[in-house]
């Protein structure tokens, strides 16, 4: 993300793990030695692997501490590294500062985020960015998270300076949350769930954020363009475009991501939150019905180092999937083909196919969940990195919906990689629930081009009764979002258009001059969208125009609220919002915002 101003530049520090990458970016032996020596697991704890860190309150906190802070200095700069890692805590009160790089989780492991009572920090700070005016930024803290714990800050807030692939789940911040980085340091959007905010939330400087069932207990401040609430008691009313606060009083229909924990008898097991409609506010409210779970036995632990191959005859066995920290070269496509299937990332997990083949392939079954996991295009360019269902499959699943929750695509960055599209939702009634689908416009050198990480779209949706919130696409080389089913729904939207188209005519669509972001097919009867944000950066010194950044049938089902473009820097622009609605953002610095259409 971009900010609004071209003296505002985004400072990049990008740092290599290990050797130089070979064949798909990826060394012999990819997994890293972890920064700190793993505690003492007794011989009935799970083995996760060396880069997950499992505590409980008998353990030093100078030990805790020390772990903590070897993991950050090592990720805090690793942004197109191979290194994962997870610090899971046990019930109980633990005095430490997390401070999270990239690629690392923080979590707890009660049935209730107030189990583990974490007294100092869970936090994200920001980096270093000499044009922002507070000389830092969070324009690209990436790929963390922290979920199901409660925080009491020992600091006056908890920082949690974020922008996409961040989430922050089933958290109750017992104080003030603050969200950018201080003293009005550029940040750029991210995704709260379930979670509770005791005090004021500083919102900031962030471009664009979703916060969704969850419990503000005081205001929340600021915010620059698209700031979308859905089902959240305490949200700020309705403001857009100023303030810029989308309020929905309920979600449709939601059902929370997967998560370990231990069970009063000290067993392992994840919990598999239930379907829920019409809901404001957390899961785990006084009067909430207890969580059903699944004992982590009927799991497959996956290490790294397992084959596709192992991991699917696991998968046909019945068994469910739990991925650990690493990156797992696959040289097919992981097939999940029953029912119910949980496929959980500990760790932010990296899926990278080798031979041109997909990540990820759901057949088109009642209640798969996969869940927290991200996955990076090859060398060899796939059709598609995740599929849902297969083509023209037409079976209901409004009962027991498919759900893909924090799953993040990645076309370049570590290394070249190619795919035409990221995700294609086959399946009536899957739920969506924080998607990062992103063609890279940073990484390693060699990485990123318009003719090296090719990729034409980011997110297909086909399927009927599909609802999606927290879609984030961006700089896909066409359209961003094609959206050809029937009756789907999309609370909070956010795409960059392509950085570095090197002419008009190679960015020219069949309808105009270039491709709209948000594309709903001609012959949806039905479709409606909430709290929508697309930007404009192009960086080749070429003027390049976008006709439209929302392009749609004009009919009375199809259905926009608080759609907005923003040209951010460089040449160029975008004319209209939504079809022929809206002012041009072109040449310098200005937004367009559409209320309602039509």
């Amino acid at each position: 993300m971009r900010s609004p101003d071209p003296s505002r530049r985004r400072f990049l520090t990008l740092t290599a793990s290990a050797a130089s990458l070979t064949a798909l970016g990826l060394p012999a032996g990819a997994a890293a030695a972890s920064p700190a020596a793993r505690p003492a697991r007794p011989t009935h704890e799970p083995d996760f692997g060396p880069n997950v860190f499992v505590y409980d309150p008998s353990t030093p906190v100078a030990e805790i501490q020390s772990t903590l802070d070897r993991i950050f200095t090592a990720q805090e700069h690793n942004e197109m590294g191979l290194d994962r890692y997870a610090v899971l805590f046990k019930p109980g009160r633990y005095e430490v500062d997390a401070r999270l790089g990239y690629y690392t989780t923080v979590a707890g492991l009660g049935a209730h985020p107030d189990d583990v009572e974490i007294h100092g920090a869970v936090r994200v700070v920001g980096q270093p960015d000499p044009n922002s005016p507070a000389g830092i930024s969070a324009l690209t803290n990436f790929w963390r998270s922290a979920e199901n714990l409660a925080v009491t800050p020992t600091d006056w807030s908890n920082q949690w300076a974020v922008s996409q692939a961040s989430p922050m789940r089933r958290v109750h911040v017992k104080g003030v949350l603050w969200l950018e980085p201080g003293n009005g340091g550029y940040s750029s959007g991210g995704f709260i769930a379930d979670s509770k905010v005791d005090g004021i939330t500083i919102n900031g400087s962030q471009q664009q954020w979703l916060t969704r069932d969850s419990e503000l207990g005081g205001d929340w401040t600021n915010g620059v363009w698209n700031q979308v609430f859905s089902g959240v008691i305490g949200a700020p009313a309705q403001g857009f475009p100023d303030p810029p606060y989308t309020t929905l009083p309920t979600s449709p229909v939601v059902r929370e991501k997967p998560y370990l924990f231990v069970d009063a008898a000290g067993r392992w097991r994840v919990a598999v939150p239930r379907l829920r409609r019409d809901t404001a506010g957390t899961t785990w409210a006084a009067g909430g019905a207890p969580t059903p779970s699944l004992p982590l036995t009927d799991f497959f632990v996956a290490r790294p180092t397992d084959s596709a191959k192992r991991i699917n005859a696991e998968l046909a066995r019945g068994r469910h999937l739990l991925l650990t920290p690493g990156v797992y070269r696959l040289d097919r496509a992981l097939r999940v083909r029953r029912p119910n299937t949980v496929v959980l990332g500990l760790g932010m997990p990296s899926l990278a196919p080798v031979t041109g083949d997909a990540a990820l392939r759901i057949e088109d079954v009642d209640g798969v969940r996969i869940a927290g996991v991200l996955v990076d295009a090859g060398p060899v360019e796939s059709e598609v990195l995740v599929e849902v269902g297969a083509r023209h499959c037409h079976r209901p699943h409004a009962g027991n919906p498919i759900s893909l929750q924090d799953v993040f695509f990645r076309i370049g960055g570590p290394y070249a990689g190619r795919a035409v599209t990221s995700l294609v939702i086959n399946s009536r009634h899957t739920l969506i629930d924080n998607i990062w689908a992103w063609r890279g416009d940073h990484g390693n050198p060699g990485t990123i081009g318009w003719t090296v990480n090719t990729a034409a779209t980011g997110v297909v949706v086909n399927g009927d009764d599909v609802t999606a919130y927290g879609l984030f696409v961006e700089h896909y080389q066409r359209w961003q979002t094609i959206w050809n089913g029937e009756r789907g729904r999309t609370v909070f939207y956010q795409s960059e258009l392509p950085y570095d188209p090197p002419s008009q005519a190679a960015w020219r669509s069949p309808t105009g001059d270039g491709w709209a972001s948000y594309k709903v097919a001609p012959h949806v009867r039905t479709h409606e969208a909430w709290g929508l944000g697309v930007y404009a950066y192009f960086n080749q010194g070429v003027d390049i125009r976008c006709d439209r950044a929302i392009e749609a049938p004009r009919r009375a089902g199809v259905r926009f609220h608080d759609a907005i473009t923003v040209f951010l820097d460089g040449s160029g622009g975008i004319e209209r919002t939504i079809n022929e609605v809206g002012t041009p953002v072109v040449g310098s610095y200005g937004t367009s915002p559409v209320v309602s259409y039509p």
